[in-house]
């Protein structure tokens, strides 16, 4: 099989189990993060009074890579993406908006997401592990969709990767989105991955604060946390004897 073929099933392979790779991180960083709080010595932040905002840090790191998919989600249209290998769709390209930035926005918005709770480990050398593994599993992905788009779109697709990077923006070249920016759309598509972030940031802190036998945890986490828990029931119950969020071709 020419390598051309090999990239792309592998491609499709890992776009299927793309759901795998955040929690294989996920688990390592955690139980980093665990031998660091009981060896502080290994990381200078450790039980110093920085900590604080070393975690506050890791969490803003996180919600760019969330801000990211929002910029995403919130302008673009109906049947643009594909969540499984069998069902991609893409009745138009999107080339304008953040897309005139860069060929593929929410793989930048999940690096920057999962980046977060792999600094939060507080070892160097697994964020440097973690950031070569991502671009290895997401480039193959990266390149069966692309392959997708260029049999569907044919030239308009060529001309537009060739002068919008792939994973590193570009921002000499925008162009404004054509649709404006849908709440609503972001409210049904995002709000679950909000929590997640600060529930994984909670669980961190949590642990932390057990393992170190202090007073109390991050109360600005577990505020969000059951804030975020609440609107997510809310919402859910809009969605289920409503039509609020609704919007068509979005």
């Amino acid at each position: 099989m020419a390598l051309k073929e090999e990239f792309e099933k592998q491609g499709l392979w890992l776009f299927r189990y793309r759901g795998v790779l955040p929690v294989f991180i996920l688990l390592i960083g955690f139980l980093l993060f665990v031998y660091t709080e009981l060896h502080p010595e290994t990381f200078f932040i450790k039980n110093s009074p920085y900590e604080i905002y070393f975690e506050m840090s890791c969490l803003l790191i996180g919600l760019f890579g969330l801000f990211i998919r929002i910029c995403v989600i919130g302008f673009t249209p109906k049947n643009t993406s594909g969540r499984t290998v069998k069902n991609q769709v893409a009745d138009t390209l999107n080339t304008k908006g953040i897309y005139s930035l860069v060929r593929h926005p929410l793989y930048l918005g999940n690096y920057f997401m999962w980046l977060a709770p792999a600094i939060l480990s507080g070892n160097f050398w697994f964020v440097v592990a973690f950031t070569l593994s991502y671009w290895l599993y997401y480039e193959r992905i990266m390149y069966a969709e692309e392959q997708f788009l260029r049999n569907k779109f044919g030239v308009v697709y060529e001309e537009w990767s060739n002068r919008v990077p792939a994973f590193i923006p570009d921002f000499k070249n925008f162009v404004k989105a054509d649709l404006t920016f849908s709440w609503k759309k972001v409210v049904r598509k995002e709000i679950t991955g909000i929590f997640v972030l600060f529930a994984i940031f909670f669980a961190f802190d949590y642990v932390g604060v057990y393992l170190k036998n202090a007073d109390a945890s991050n109360t600005f986490l577990l505020y969000s946390m059951i804030f975020l828990l609440i609107a997510i029931a809310v919402i859910k119950i809009i969605k289920k004897k409503t039509d609020w969020l609704k919007q068509e071709n979005r």
